[in-house]
Parts: C-alpha cells; sequence; structure tokens
C-alpha cells in the first residue's frame, strides 16, 4: 500500500496536468541552446594634422560675443562621452603632423603635444612630414655640427610618449627598420578581447615637405607595398582587425553619402593607390591626413575618414566584430565624419565655426552637447595646457617694432602682395640679384597695424633660414620650372618676372625675365636668394639644387624669416608696405582648365 505522502504527490501532479501545468522534461532533454553573442563594438576615433593646436582657435564675432572651436581640453569632453557610450571599446589614433604650426607646439619642440597626447589616452600615432621639423634638439632646425643628430627632437618626442609612432614604409638607408621607434611599424593591441593591428605610413612627399636635410639618412618606401606587408604580417600574429594610420589622404567633396566616391578627387591623394593595391580584407578601417580634406567614406568594404586637422574636428568608424567568426562584420561598420568641437554652437545653424558665424545674422550660442551630454573643457587637460598657452600670450604680445601700413591677405594659387614683401626682404638682406620665396612657407594673413612677434610667427611658423645660389640663366629656368611644376603654389619673386600657365601642371612654367621684359643674360651668374628649405630640396626643387656644387651654395644661418622681415620694415621707415603686382603673368591653356585662374 502506498504512503499517504506519495499519494498526495500523485494527486497534485495529476490536478497539475488537468489544469494544462507544464509536464516534467524526460530527463535526456538537452538544455536550450543560448541565445547567440552580440557582435563586439569598436570604436575607432581619429584626428589627423593636429599642428600644435592644443588652445581652442577664438574669435570675437561682430555683435562682441566670443566662439571657441576645438583644442585638446574641449575635445577631451568628447573622448570622455565616447569612452562612457563604449566603455573600454575605444581606440584613439592620429594621422600624423603632430607638431609645427603654433607657438605653443614650437617652442618646447612638441612636447607639449605629446603632453596631451599622453594624457588623453591616444592608441598610436603615425609619422607625418613635419614630425621631422625640428631637426636636432635645441633651436637649430638642421644639425650643423658632427654631434647633433638630425632627428634628436623625434627621438625625445618618441621617448616621451607613452604610445608608439608607427611608419611601416619609412627605414634606416639600408632598409633596417628604425630602431629609435622601438616597433617596425605596427603593433597589436587588445580591446574588448578583440586583437586590434594598427599600422602606420608616412607621405612619400617627406623628403620635400620637411627640410630635406633633416631625412637625409631615411628612405621612404612604397606606401602600397609596405601597407600590404604590415597588414600580412599583423594578421600572421593574430590580429583579428586591422586599421591603418597614414599620413596620406585624398578629398572628397561630398560626405552626405559615405558610399558615394564619385565626388572623390584622384589626382591629388595617395590613399587611394594604396585601397587599390591592398588585398580585399587586408585592413579593415583607415585614418587618413596629410591632404586636410574631409573624408568619410567606404572603399569598396573599407571606411575611409580624414578631417580638416588643427584639432577643430574628429572622425568616428564603429566596426562590429563577429564573436564566432572573429571578422569584421562590414555591413554592420558606421562612419561619422568630421565631428565638430564645439563648447557652445549657434541654436539655428548648430556650428561653432567662427568662418561660418562671423556672416551670420542674429547669432544665438548655446551650449553644446555630444550623445546627449553636455560638452565642457577638461579641467586636467587645461591644467597642463595653461602654462604653455601663458608663454604663448607673452611672445605674441612682443611688438617688433614695425608697423604694416595695409593688410596683406595670404594667397596660394596666384600672386600676392605678402609674397612679393617677403621675396624683397630677402634678396635686400642677401643682396642678391633675385629671391624666390615658396608659397607654402607663408601661412597666415599680414593685418594692418603694429606687428606683434605672435602674428609673425603665424605668418612665417618655420624655422627657415636665408640662403643665396649662385645660378647660371639656364639653371635658373630649371629651378622655376620644378617649383612651379610641382603644385606647391604660385612662388614668388623678387628681381623677376615669370609667365605661366593657368592651369597647375609640370608644364606650368613658361618663361622669365628680368623686370620690365629684359632678357636673362645666357653667360651671366645670378645670385637668387632662397629658404634654405628650398636649397636642400624642398617643394620639388632638389633635381637642381642637389647638383650645385658647394662653392655655389651659400648659408646666411644667421638670418631666419621672421628677423629678414623684420630688418626690412625698419630700414623702410618702420614699416611694411604691399609692393605692387605683375611679377607673375598667366597665360591661358588649353584644355579644361583654360579660362582657370591660379
Amino acid at each position: 500500500m502506498r504512503s499517504f505522502r506519495s499519494s498526495v504527490l500523485a494527486l497534485a501532479v495529476l490536478a497539475s496536468a488537468c489544469k494544462g501545468g507544464p509536464t516534467p522534461a524526460p530527463a535526456n532533454t538537452p538544455p536550450p541552446a543560448p541565445a547567440p553573442a552580440e557582435p563586439v563594438r569598436l570604436t575607432v576615433v581619429g584626428t589627423n594634422d593636429f599642428h600644435g593646436w592644443v588652445m581652442p582657435h577664438r574669435a570675437t564675432l561682430p555683435d562682441g560675443q566670443k566662439v571657441e572651436q576645438g583644442g585638446a581640453a574641449l575635445f577631451a569632453s568628447y573622448v570622455a562621452r565616447l569612452r562612457e557610450d563604449n566603455p573600454g571599446g575605444v581606440l584613439l589614433v592620429d594621422g600624423g603632423d603632430l607638431f609645427q604650426g603654433t607657438l605653443a607646439s614650437n617652442l618646447g619642440e612638441g612636447a607639449i603635444v605629446v603632453d596631451v597626447y599622453n594624457l588623453l589616452g591616444y592608441t598610436a600615432v603615425a609619422i607625418g612630414n613635419h614630425e621631422f621639423d625640428y631637426g636636432p634638439v635645441g633651436p637649430g632646425p638642421v644639425a650643423t655640427r658632427p654631434d647633433e643628430d638630425p632627428l634628436g627632437a623625434l627621438k625625445a618626442r618618441v621617448a616621451q610618449a607613452r604610445f608608439p609612432f608607427l611608419s611601416s614604409n619609412v627605414r634606416e638607408k639600408d632598409g633596417r627598420p628604425l630602431a629609435w621607434l622601438g616597433n617596425d611599424g605596427t603593433t597589436v593591441v587588445t580591446v574588448k578581447g578583440v586583437k586590434v593591428g594598427l599600422l602606420g605610413l608616412s607621405t612619400l612627399s617627406t623628403p620635400q615637405t620637411t627640410n630635406p636635410a633633416n631625412v637625409a639618412g631615411l628612405r621612404f618606401e612604397s606606401l602600397a607595398d609596405s601597407a600590404k606587408q604590415a597588414a600580412k604580417s599583423l594578421r600572421e600574429q593574430g590580429a583579428e582587425v586591422v586599421v591603418a594610420i597614414a599620413h596620406a589622404g585624398g578629398k572628397c567633396t561630398d560626405v552626405s553619402n559615405p558610399r558615394d566616391t564619385s565626388g572623390c578627387e584622384r589626382d591629388d591623394g595617395e590613399i587611394y593607390a594604396v585601397l587599390e593595391a591592398l588585398p580585399k580584407g587586408a585592413v579593415d578601417a583607415v585614418v587618413a591626413g596629410h591632404t586636410h580634406q574631409v573624408m568619410g567614406h567606404f572603399f569598396g568594404d573599407v571606411p575611409v575618414i580624414e578631417t580638416t586637422g588643427l584639432a577643430r574636428s574628429f572622425g568616428v568608424v564603429d566596426l562590429f566584430v563577429d564573436p564566432v567568426t572573429h571578422r569584421v562584420l562590414p555591413e554592420r561598420t558606421r562612419i561619422n565624419a568630421a565631428i565638430p568641437v564645439c563648447g557652445a554652437v549657434d541654436a539655428t545653424l548648430k556650428s561653432c565655426d567662427p568662418l561660418v558665424l562671423r556672416d551670420a545674422k542674429d547669432v544665438r550660442l548655446v551650449p553644446a552637447t555630444f550623445l546627449g551630454q553636455p560638452v565642457t573643457p577638461d579641467a586636467r587637460v587645461e591644467a597642463l595646457v595653461d602654462p604653455a598657452e601663458a608663454r604663448v600670450e607673452e611672445e605674441q604680445r612682443r611688438p617688433v617694432g614695425v608697423e604694416t601700413r595695409a593688410r596683406m591677405p595670404l594667397v596660394y594659387e596666384g600672386e600676392s602682395a605678402l609674397g612679393n614683401l617677403i621675396a624683397d626682404s630677402m634678396r635686400e638682406a642677401a643682396r642678391s640679384d633675385a629671391a624666390v620665396m615658396n608659397a607654402g612657407g607663408i601661412r597666415a594673413d599680414l593685418p594692418q597695424g603694429p606687428l606683434t612677434f605672435g602674428k609673425l610667427y603665424e605668418i612665417l611658423p618655420f624655422d627657415n633660414t636665408l640662403a643665396v645660389l649662385d645660378l647660371s640663366a639656364d639653371e635658373l629656368r630649371r629651378f622655376l620650372s620644378l617649383a612651379y611644376g610641382g603644385r606647391k603654389g604660385v612662388f614668388a619673386v623678387s628681381g623677376l618676372e615669370v609667365t605661366l600657365r593657368a592651369c597647375p601642371g609640370p608644364e606650368r612654367f613658361q618663361g622669365v625675365t628680368l623686370p620690365g621684359g629684359k632678357p636673362l643674360k645666357a653667360k651671366a651668374t645670378y645670385r637668387v636668394a632662397v629658404p634654405d628649405f628650398l636649397l636642400r630640396g624642398g617643394d620639388g626643387v632638389g633635381p637642381l639644387t642637389s647638383t650645385l656644387p658647394q662653392e655655389r651654395i651659400h648659408l646666411l644661418q644667421a638670418q631666419d624669416l621672421r628677423e629678414v622681415l623684420t630688418a626690412y620694415g625698419r630700414a623702410h621707415g618702420n614699416a611694411l608696405k604691399p609692393p605692387a603686382l605683375g611679377r607673375v603673368h598667366l597665360v591661358k591653356a588649353a584644355g579644361p582648365c583654360a579660362d582657370a585662374k591660379p
């Protein structure tokens, strides 16, 4: 006879079954399958061409309101929001040219920039051409003694950094990796359990866009071949995701549709050749730089981002990694291109760009937000930058004893009074027959009124010194042909008149005469003043300057171009006046730019 307890239990089970309750599963039924794991999200945050802008760009609008854009302290707030949005999943990288361009950077040979990048927590940076500008440690831009290392300042910044500087295509002359970098141009990090490989690339134009003397001991190899080899090596090391950070870029006029690359200009961008040469799946994302142009596009399945630089904006790529295959899911990838860095924006235009707001009506600034939260400067970064800013302000306010009688704007693709003025000052200081000033060496307008060192520095930020070349008439023509044919803007001249085609390109230079159209004398030797940047082969003139014997090269090391310009003003009544134009003559060219103006 069953016990009372077992009988009650049987009745309870029967009652439960009658009520539709669950029937106990057979003992051998497998447990339900777990839900599939979600893909791992990696957030790649990219900056490029920072150029020392640890401080924000500031401007006062016509109505007296003050606006700020960019700067390290404000950018730190955006990075913090991104890290809160994806804890442990952010890679912060830079496409190169961290240094050169501001007093804050240049007074310490880039030290404040590396301090800021350390605090922001950068994962890695590419090596840009301007990373080589400072030359040896100390004030001299090039080594002048055997004990000076032409890479000394950059090596000091590499040692200071808590992140790697990467370039897989820069080698010693004999092909060995750069031992002082501490890497082979690549690095591997683990982010949210995913192994991410990073490879760096440096533009092949570096020897022409920094002081060539500082990189004479280096070899710059093919970007595409180096990228392929570096990506292959990273995959062999177990990298599940590969990101290229390249100081090489492009230009896309429309970022409204990231899948439409028809507006991307292919004739002036090294990154396109790299993308076309890479095998499918070699890299999963690219952070580009160097061209200072906005990109936010997919080339095939590869997202590419770039900004205009100067710490005004940044880009974001969200990659999603399949937890089973450990590969990126390209259909899930998202691009957010050129996000502006603003503390306050106009309520209507949602912009803090002074160039936009100065022409707007009824500007009403409201606090900016990002990812649903207010954006405020990071106090730690402000405390780090404040001493550098104080030193900069002291230098900027220092008068140089010269007054400018009229505003002279920066003009890159045409003849300019400012360029002519600088060329005139060089010619007078060198007591030469002529002078040539490269357009890329001039970086800001010259305002009307008393000139301060800060403004002078913005105009001529590079520590170029005066040099003189002794050239025959044919050599002078060859020099100018190289200068104007390299798509480096319209060089300024003094003591000469040049004729150019309207269209840029190798055949742009058409001829040169003395003032008034007088021809050059075939057997004469002309003393031509130039920045030492050109003497050393910058901006593509190396094929001529490298052939000159030493006795026809004269370095005037004691005179940098800032001192040359201020001395010229003091010698002319403590005033700088705009010279007349008419030294550059244009001729129409056949083809699509027949009516173009430089």
